[in-house]
């Protein structure tokens, strides 16, 4: 693998500058609900949570780090939702792709063209994990910026494992399984962008994360303990959820960053983000 990596010296560590990119190409089908009186359907990233599109109160948590160089938003070609918006805190392209590792890569190209090298770091996050914290985010950075592969947040599995077996008496455990090496990932994923591009290339669509590709690689990536709130908005009970979460925090810095045309669309009739052709 000594052409995946770049040399790495443990006493004076590589310079690179810290990128962020959120992959928003997707719809989230398990969390789709119509907007009420509208019949309106949004992808779950632009769904409203606690008064916001789920999308600004993630941007706004990556807002608060300051040593990112930018934060590019991936969207699908088709994407309106940022259109017309010129925020100095994130930037979107319509870089999408079909899937997950399509969307990446095409944000890691799009990172490359205004100016991202192989050696810089990029943070790889779910739009839809809306309840990251700037000070989650800066500790992945603070764990992982020298190492020789990189890392992501996750939460150590505290819940009974079980295994299952699927037959004419329905779904029965099969066996309970040993949790006490077993970790939930979650992102941000930080790996050095050139690696991480050649990863993506060889592994493909298999990737399931970021992480995956790496390890695919023969690489092992470093586990940064992130917390049981930064879980991802997956199914429509998750909403209620992040939405008491984020009421508990009273979410000021997405309405500080995120307050005006688009924080004020929040009480208006919900548009549609997405042509047809989607």
């Amino acid at each position: 693998m000594s052409d995946l990596l770049p040399a790495y010296n443990p006493v004076r560590p590589m310079p690179g500058r810290f990128w962020a990119l959120l992959p928003c190409a997707g719809t989230g089908t398990r969390a789709l609900r119509a907007q009420p009186g509208t019949g309106t359907v949004l992808p779950k990233q632009y769904q409203p949570v606690a008064g916001q599109p789920m999308v600004l109160h993630t941007l706004a948590a990556f807002a608060g780090v300051a040593r990112l160089a930018g934060t590019l938003v991936a969207v699908a070609p088709s994407d309106t939702f940022f259109d017309g918006q010129v925020q100095p805190a994130f930037f979107a392209v319509p870089c999408g792709g079909s899937t997950r590792a399509d969307t990446v890569l095409g944000g890691l190209k799009a990172l490359q063209a205004r100016g991202a090298l192989d050696e810089d770091w990029v943070l790889v996050h779910d739009a839809a994990r809306c309840l990251v914290t700037t000070a989650q985010i800066d500790a992945l950075i603070d764990a992982c910026q020298h190492d020789s592969v990189g890392g992501l947040l996750a939460h150590k599995l505290a819940d009974t494992l079980k295994t299952a077996t699927d037959g004419p008496g329905g779904v029965r455990v099969a066996a309970t399984v040993d949790r006490s090496d077993k970790w939930l990932a979650q992102t941000p994923q930080m790996f050095r962008i050139g690696p991480l591009c050649r990863a993506l290339v060889q592994v493909g669509t298999a990737a399931t994360d970021e992480a995956s590709a790496m390890e695919a690689m023969g690489l092992r990536p470093r586990l940064v303990p992130g917390g049981a709130q930064n879980f991802k908005v997956t199914y429509p009970d998750d909403f209620a959820l992040a939405e008491a979460v984020l009421a508990q925090r009273q979410h000021g810095a997405t309405l500080e960053r995120f307050g005006g045309a688009r924080g004020a669309a929040a009480g208006e009739p919900v548009k549609t983000y997405f042509s047809s052709k989607t």
